[in-house]
């Protein structure tokens, strides 16, 4: 058993991990909270005890932390005696944040793509060029590191797996499709951190199509699907974390990802853009100071964490696969759908925080557990998926499965 977990970010999605560890203090031990802001740390510490998230009387704390030092984040692990450190905090601390844990023998988990702040969408493949250079030193060190162990990447990566074993004999083909049809009520805003968020679109969209990279502009290619509970919904392909992994461990030949925008977002994003606000490059202002435009289009726009007590609706996020089973073609949907409202009941968070939350929590516990502590790097679509979706299901993400007419749960 591996006890004691640092919770990396104070975001909303690191309030959905610490609630879900809260719920599973049992098993985990003691919760300690880290990021740059300590107020935000307490936070969400008062938060989980508040609505009484412990499952029994235990230590949570807040710490503050740069994520960017590893001596620094070193020592804390060795303070806080944690085992598992699941890294929820932004993509360019996931480096550094994984050194700590190599170093210290910690599990490292955490639910995106490293990022390089100083480059943006860059040339696949992504994993290869950070994460996947480490995978020699982890296992040499016998440590877990689960990479992308939110929902998309993650939990689709687990579907792509279940289909891989259970469902086909041949996978033709894998579209990820991330429909969110909630509603925060704001005029504009971002679901998760806009300086994230922004980078993924503002250059070139890759996917893997016929067994080679292809290159797309953002918004080039829409596509409506008719799905469960949200219906009939447009979507357009963009690059994403899974599409690398995927196409490469699994050897499907075409591996795509669909999200779904608003005419309204799409809109408001153009403008930004070609007004160069999104840009990463400093630049300077006639009274003399250096900003980066896609930092101060970040400050102005709402906290993603603050749209949480408004939102309505459900998100849809699953995989499409089409391939061959008995000789036969065969198409099934692997997915799930949440409910903002019920997120924010449940952990005062909305819903998209909740689906890259929650996963990364039930990871930790296959880790505590023993079941994927597998003393080496791994992507999700690398490890058993059942233990996975099955203890997803019980914690609050079920998955579903629909084939023609038929739709069952898991």
């Amino acid at each position: 058993m591996k006890k004691n977990v640092l919770i990396i970010g104070a975001g909303g999605v690191a309030q959905v991990v610490a609630h879900k560890c809260a719920q599973n203090n049992d098993v985990f031990g003691d919760i300690h909270i880290a990021s740059r802001t300590l107020a935000k740390c307490q936070s969400i510490v008062d938060s989980v005890r508040e609505k009484k998230a412990l499952k029994t009387e235990g230590v949570i704390e807040a710490h503050q932390l740069d994520a960017m030092d590893v001596e620094a984040i070193r020592a804390l692990i060795t303070s806080t005696d944690a085992k598992i450190v699941i890294n929820v905090g932004s993509a360019f601390l996931n480096m550094s944040v994984m050194s700590a844990c190599i170093e210290t023998g910690a599990a490292y988990i955490d639910t995106a793509i490293h990022e390089d702040p100083a480059k943006v969408c860059e040339a696949p493949p992504w994993y290869a060029n950070y994460e996947w250079k480490r995978r020699e030193e982890a296992e040499k060190a016998g440590v877990t590191v689960i990479l992308g162990a939110g929902f998309d990447p993650g939990v689709v990566n687990a579907y792509a797996k279940l289909a891989y074993d259970d469902y086909f004999d041949r996978i033709d083909s894998i579209d990820i499709i991330d429909i969110n049809a909630g509603s925060h009520g704001r005029w504009f805003a971002t679901n998760f951190d806009p300086e994230i968020n922004f980078r993924e679109f503002t250059g070139r969209v890759w996917s893997w199509q016929d067994n080679k990279w292809t290159e797309n502009k953002m918004f080039e290619i829409g596509k409506e699907w008719d799905l469960p509970v949200v219906g009939k919904q447009k979507a357009y392909m963009t690059g994403h974390d899974e599409v690398h992994s995927i196409s490469q461990i699994l050897k499907v030949p075409n591996v795509r990802f669909w999200m779904g925008f608003g005419d309204h977002y799409i809109n408001v994003f153009t403008v930004l853009n070609n007004l160069g606000l999104l840009s990463e490059k400093p630049v300077k202002t006639a009274e003399g100071l250096e900003v980066v435009p896609l930092k101060v289009v970040k400050a102005v726009l709402p906290d993603p964490g603050s749209l949480a007590p408004g939102y309505t609706g459900k998100t849809c996020i699953g995989d499409l696969v089409k391939g061959v089973k008995d000789g036969k073609e065969r198409e099934v949907f692997i997915y799930n759908v949440a409910d903002h409202k019920e997120a924010y009941n449940e952990v005062g968070s909305q819903g998209i925080s909740y689906t890259a939350g929650v996963p990364a929590v039930a990871a930790a516990l296959l880790v505590a557990t023993g079941e994927w502590d597998v003393k080496k790097m791994a992507n999700v679509e690398e490890l058993p998926p059942r233990p996975f979706l099955d203890l997803l299901g019980r914690i609050g993400l079920p998955t579903r499965v629909r084939e023609g007419d038929d739709d069952r749960a898991l």
